[in-house]
């Protein structure tokens, strides 16, 4: 099918109850190796540019050449901005020729997010562009946290409800627990599945899932081999983040396990070939890498296995 509207891509896994991965990308090398690996397994993808990435290799050059091998597909793939924090990203995303957005206004009162989220939709709208918007809190960690705290962040199902409503976005990302980064958890890792369920239940919308890296035991393992130092990191299991689509989840945001797999598959290659000076081999190296755990992520979250 090749390049496609994000829309299109979220109506198909929530008429199957099942959710689709979206990984953050930085350059040629993680889209492609993306992009190659769900072509290969037949299953669509959404590829995201956070604002950090657009600044980091070029919103337009970044977003043409994803769109250049997405066109090169027999599955659906499209183009996301990542917490897009202003009006004018998100400009600059329609005509960079993005497929959805997202406004992440969640830092705001909710009166403040929904009014600059409804704004986005009127902007967004007549370009045929998808909107995603965020309620709750998403943080860097989830240590030293309390419960009390913890609740605090969480989304309230009623707002989620009304925010819906009143702004006429496409899907949600409802904080029900996970946080960014590679330090998600301390103790147990636990989601807040009644509070989800609740919020498809009032929204009836897909639903997304930020934070939701899983760190697999065989990732951590080599990435330690490999140098990478990141005592203590814990990501969301396997069997939680399949907890979250079977009640409602449908878009799973993937960054840090792009970034340690790369970064591990790059390091193994230059520690074992100190005479190659060809940058391009170490490069291919990491592409495996994120192949891999892309494979993985999608038979555990689109297939469900």
């Amino acid at each position: 099918m090749g390049f496609v509207n994000t829309r299109l891509i979220l109506k198909e896994v929530a008429r199957k109850n099942i959710a689709v991965g979206a990984y953050n990308v930085y350059n040629l090398e993680t889209a492609k190796s993306i992009i190659e690996t769900c072509n290969t397994m037949g299953i669509p993808a959404i590829i995201q540019l956070s604002e950090g990435a657009i600044k980091y290799g070029g919103g337009e050059t970044l977003a043409k050449l994803i769109i250049n091998l997405a066109e090169r597909t027999n599955v659906p793939i499209s183009l996301h901005l990542d917490h897009g924090k202003s009006k004018d990203v998100v400009i600059q995303a329609i005509r960079w020729g993005f497929s959805s957005v997202m406004i992440d206004a969640s830092s705001l009162p909710f009166e403040g997010n929904l009014k600059l989220t409804k704004e986005v939709v009127e902007i967004c709208k007549p370009a045929g562009v998808t909107v995603e918007a965020e309620l709750g809190k998403i943080g860097g960690t989830e240590e030293n946290i309390s419960v009390s705290k913890r609740e605090a962040f969480l989304v309230d199902p009623e707002e989620a409800e009304i925010f819906v409503k009143e702004t006429g976005i496409d899907f949600l990302a409802p904080a029900i627990g996970t946080s960014h980064g590679a330090f998600k958890f301390k103790g147990e890792a636990t989601l807040a599945i009644d509070r989800l369920k609740e919020v498809k239940k009032r929204t009836n919308i897909p639903l997304v899932l930020h934070g939701a890296s899983s760190l697999p035991e065989w990732l951590l393992r080599e990435a330690k081999k490999s140098g990478i130092q990141i005592p203590g990191a814990k990501g969301l299991p396997y069997e939680e983040l399949q907890k979250a689509v079977k009640n409602g989840i449908n878009k799973v945001n993937t960054d840090t396990d792009i970034r340690i797999a790369f970064l591990t598959g790059m390091r193994n290659y230059l520690f074992g070939h100190p005479d190659i000076i060809d940058p391009r081999k170490a490069f291919l190296e990491g592409m495996l890498w994120i192949s891999r755990i892309v494979k993985e992520r999608n038979e555990k979250i689109y297939l469900l296995k």
